[in-house]
């Protein structure tokens, strides 16, 4: 355990250079290039504002912030789970010609994403102009809770791209999945308004809290639920530990399955 984690410092350069090169993969043949980072977010959330809003006639106040921030930080979500299933897939020819540990495959679609998260505050920003919303002193907690989604995120990717290896259906599966918990969590709907018959899909759903921390950090000038996220974080970093272990343990079986 201890020699695999040595091993994936000492490859810390090669963790840079395949985040670099899926950033410049992702929009390498469109027009606007990195531009897409701020327009997805700002894109998706205009969608379903119409949606909500115009169409159906309902959203609370201020629900384009509210919106906005539910699609910046699903996005990260949706677009690391995603990518991790076939994170270790795509490299099977480097794979099979260098050792090296592979659990760094998922991870760097993890951190490639927060980079792109990070963009997508900026679109944050914009509506909180837009909306005459001011930032509180409760914005120190927005670090917080990036890092117990960055973790809960590198956990699930973790397992998702080492199952993928060898159940090759499971990207295809995924989509699906991701569509329920999208759909499940408060991403578009607001929380705590579900009948009182389905509180638990809120309640047992990590999303809903990480959701809610950055609408309180952000949008309310609330305290986060720190008891809960603190929760979601170590449990979250138990997974990420026992998953490495597990890979440091299975690799050849990585291998042998590509």
């Amino acid at each position: 355990m201890r020699t695999y984690l040595l091993e994936l410092i000492k490859r810390k350069d090669l963790l840079v250079y395949l985040v670099k090169s899926g950033l410049k993969a992702e929009h390498r043949n469109s027009y606007l290039g990195y531009l897409w980072w701020l327009l997805d977010p700002l894109l998706g959330a205009l969608v379903y504002y119409f949606l909500v809003v115009i169409v159906m006639g309902r959203g609370g106040e201020n629900y384009g912030v509210y919106l906005v921030i539910g699609q910046v930080a699903w996005r990260w979500t949706n677009a690391s789970i995603n990518n991790s299933s076939r994170s270790i897939i795509q490299y099977t020819s480097i794979i099979q010609q260098v050792n090296l540990p592979k659990a760094i495959f998922p991870m760097t679609r993890v951190i490639s994403q927060l980079i792109n998260f990070v963009f997508g505050l900026v679109v944050v920003g914009s509506f909180l102009l837009l909306f005459s919303i001011p930032l509180h002193w409760e914005i120190v907690y927005l670090p917080f809770v990036i890092i117990v989604q960055l973790f809960f995120l590198l956990a699930i990717s973790l397992l998702v791209a080492y199952i993928s290896v060898f159940i090759r259906d499971i990207g295809n599966i995924l989509g699906h999945i991701l569509r329920i918990w999208f759909y499940a969590s408060p991403v578009i709907w607001e929380g705590s308004r579900l009948p009182d018959q389905y509180y638990w899909i809120e309640a047992f759903n990590p999303m809903s809290y990480i959701l809610n921390g950055y609408r309180d950090v952000l949008m309310y000038g609330n305290t986060p639920n720190i008891k809960i996220l603190m929760i979601i974080g170590i449990v979250s970093m138990c997974m990420i530990s026992g998953l490495i272990y597990y890979y440091n343990r299975n690799e050849h079986k990585i291998i042998k399955a590509l």
